[in-house]
């Protein structure tokens, strides 16, 4: 799935990337993700940054003026690629089909993005003095605008009943466990991959809870 950035630095925002600057920018956000994911945006250091991404400290503030400018960029990246699975339902489909593969989309988002699932909830955890702005507007819009579909659905004899938000909220909380308690789950599970009996589970769970009675 493919992830967006924010706006590029003032530096180079009137001119094109050259392939060496892209690089150094895909560098930095990758090194910036393992260590933010390890120690967290008060743990991490520019020096730790550098250090993973291979790069000199003044060669990294060359792209980036700060460990907040690419804490940012990360994060407005992650959330639409959070949000891209909410979008791409179809609201004209049929209504089970469409919150079941949202349910497996977000299910695998946790399984192939786990260090940006914990970016995320971290900085949930801290108050989202980053992206809360985002989460207010566009999150809560989409949210409304699924919301509402749903409701439609249900009125209609398509679902059973149960609130849309609150299901909305569900299928989030039950899909990015797997990847912010990662350890927990794997240690629990016997070290062995939880995704494939995951997806068994959660597709009878909704299933089971969306289906008319």
């Amino acid at each position: 799935m493919t992830k967006r950035s924010a706006q590029p630095h003032p530096r180079d925002a009137t001119r094109p990337r050259t392939r060496i600057q892209k690089r150094n920018r895909e560098l930095i956000l990758g090194a910036a993700l393992e260590v933010f994911s390890k120690h967290g945006y008060r743990g991490a250091t520019l020096d730790q940054i550098s250090s993973e991404a291979g790069l000199s400290k003044p060669n990294l503030l060359y792209y980036y003026p700060s460990k907040e400018a690419i804490h940012r960029e990360l994060l407005h990246g992650l959330l639409e690629t959070w949000l891209d699975p909410l979008r791409a339902m179809d609201h004209g489909g049929e209504p089970l089909d469409e919150i079941l593969e949202y349910v497996q989309r977000k299910l695998q988002l946790a399984r192939d993005y786990p260090r940006e699932s914990r970016i995320f909830a971290n900085e949930i955890l801290q108050g989202a003095p980053t992206i809360l702005p985002d989460l207010e507007g566009d999150l809560k819009a989409l949210v409304d605008r699924t919301a509402a579909t749903i409701e439609g659905w249900i009125a209609a004899g398509r679902l059973a009943r149960v609130d849309p938000v609150h299901l909305i909220f569900s299928i989030w909380a039950l899909t990015q466990h797997y990847a912010d308690f990662d350890i927990q789950v794997r240690a629990v599970n016997g070290g062995t991959d939880p995704f494939a009996r995951a997806e068994q589970h959660l597709d009878t769970l909704f299933r089971r809870m969306l289906t008319p009675g």
